[in-house]
């Protein structure tokens, strides 16, 4: 008895919690009331007609709490607010599929009016029955669901407790048969095919979710199996998805994929394809890099092809037009390989330097030969698959992945910065300090530690454009003592060094200097250090 009063209670949350979710076109209120301050994971904004036009009046927003314990005292379930289909309790409020403006309308007017009606008949507390009681201009509450997503523990936990029933979640549809089947080998994540709007038959992922994670959580609790939750707040509040047990290390997914791989232009045979030539390959350690993310589509952001099958050297359909050089170097796509590479050079380690080198500036001849490695021209050997992973192997071991610098000898222990004294004295500059303190900084990065293995690479972002050398030019080689009005990209000396060294600990969040003579000494005066 008290299972099922429990079961009953759980299904009761889940009505007015997916009722309108799938009833609404986006998640929360976007009308909030100057004198409130409520904010909620379950308050959701009623906005269906605006799929079919225009609307007169203001969404109406939906109070969860509220509606969970008006159903509950009256021991009502899902089916006040939801039809089944397939056995499984749909999302939308009192219909399957979407109709017109003036029946989806009169639906909800029916459905809810009449609810409210009757309580006020019967004396109990209802919600409004005219108009303005639920198209209010101003909201009560404020949503603060947080998204929802599936990473890698949560996945594994799920395969887990079904036993590897992968087919239970992962389906295909089949054209001709218009019905779902399962495609061992293929299982890719929902996204892939449910995207965040309707998609000619196909439900956003929105609703697709709802239906598959709520009813198996359903059927899991008629069935006393510990379980997800069925409501909002399980799910979309942030201290809910807190406390969400976390698996570390995660096992490693097996989908087929390769530990380590060369990435060509073309999934063809070595140097089968005159294509092929046009680039020189770049090994690629696939399994190191699952582990960098929580994702596989942080990289596979369409499907779980290769990249090259859809992204070919003049791009095609397939892959929006992106040509392959674009799909791996483009700087603000985190999908590519200089995007993502990129997106870490902002961690604060690494920002003191790189924010402040130019994108534009010159780079080495040499620099593309960090990642594509291996010359082709000359090869005449085809190399069967298994050749190809064995050569990807020892490619990548034969990279340096150790930060070095200069001898501590060819690093001078302090520089003295004089040439603009004037109302201040020189600056004593703790150059090797500074140095090793940036080698240090990034000892246990294994990406910066490539990139730095080279002598002086760690000096390049103040010794900027010009070539790597224990003796570069000073400064003020470059920057002259007065601003050249005929360069304007180039400051002056004091702009250079002032924004060389503020612009560094800003990015890297040091406090110091908080002012003037926190590394200069006025003339005449004494400088504490």
């Amino acid at each position: 008895m008290n299972n099922g009063k429990h079961l009953l209670c759980l299904t009761c949350i889940l009505a007015v919690s997916i009722v309108f979710i799938y009833s609404t076109r986006i998640y929360g209120s976007g009308r909030v009331s100057k004198a409130s301050s409520c904010t909620k994971a379950d308050v959701i904004q009623i906005n269906t007609i605006t799929a079919f036009g225009n609307i007169e009046k203001p969404t109406v927003e939906f109070l969860h709490d509220a509606h969970t314990k008006a159903l509950a005292k009256k021991n009502k379930d899902c089916t006040v607010c939801h039809l089944t289909e397939n056995g499984r309790i749909f999302p939308k409020f009192m219909r399957i599929k979407e109709t017109g403006r003036v029946e989806v309308m009169n639906v909800y007017h029916k459905g809810c009016i009449s609810c409210h009606g009757k309580m006020k008949v019967a004396g109990e507390k209802a919600g409004p029955v005219e108009c303005d009681g639920c198209h209010r201009e101003n909201a009560i509450c404020s949503s603060s669901a947080q998204p929802m997503g599936f990473d890698k523990s949560l996945h594994f936990r799920h395969s887990k407790a079904e036993e590897k029933k992968c087919e239970l979640c992962h389906h295909e549809y089949d054209e001709k048969s218009k019905k779902l089947f399962y495609a061992k080998g293929k299982e890719g994540t929902c996204r892939y095919c449910h995207k965040a709007e309707t998609k000619g038959s196909i439900m956003p992922m929105r609703l697709a979710s709802h239906i598959a994670c709520i009813n198996c959580h359903i059927q899991n609790i008629s069935k006393n199996i510990s379980t997800g939750p069925v409501g909002c707040f399980g799910c979309h509040a942030r201290a809910a998805q807190q406390k969400i047990k976390k698996i570390s290390p995660v096992p490693r997914m097996d989908m087929k994929q390769p530990d380590i791989t060369l990435i060509k232009t073309s999934q063809k045979s070595f140097e089968t394809e005159t294509e092929n030539k046009k680039m020189n390959y770049v090994p690629f350690d696939h399994k190191a890099h699952e582990n960098y993310n929580d994702t596989c589509r942080v990289c596979h952001h369409d499907t779980l092809k290769p990249c090259n099958e859809c992204h070919s050297l003049t791009g095609k359909k397939e892959g929006k037009e992106i040509n392959l050089y674009d799909a791996m170097h483009r700087v603000n796509a985190g999908e590519s390989c200089t995007g993502c590479h990129g997106r870490k050079l902002k961690q604060k380690n690494c920002s003191g330097c790189h924010a402040l080198i130019s994108k534009t500036c010159e780079k080495e001849n040499g620099s593309c030969l960090k990642c594509h490695m291996m010359t082709v021209a000359g090869k005449k050997k085809i190399l069967s698959p298994d050749d190809e992973k064995l050569l990807a192997a020892a490619m990548l071991k034969s990279r340096n992945t150790a930060t070095v610098t200069y001898n501590e000898n060819d690093v001078p222990e302090k520089v003295i910065i004089k040439n603009l004294s004037d109302k201040y004295e020189e600056v004593v500059f703790p150059h090797r300090r500074i140095v090793n303190a940036l080698v240090n900084n990034i000892k246990d990065n294994k990406l910066a530690q490539y990139f730095h293995s080279k002598d002086g690479t760690i000096c390049q972002s103040c010794h900027h454009n010009s070539p790597i050398s224990k003796k570069p030019p000073n400064c003020g080689n470059c920057h002259g003592k007065v601003f050249d009005q005929k360069n304007p990209l180039r400051p002056g000396l004091k702009g250079a060094y002032h924004l060389q060294c503020l612009g560094c600990h800003k990015e890297m969040g040091i406090k110091k200097p908080a002012g003037c003579t926190d590394c200069h000494k006025k003339i005449g005066l004494k400088l504490k250090r």
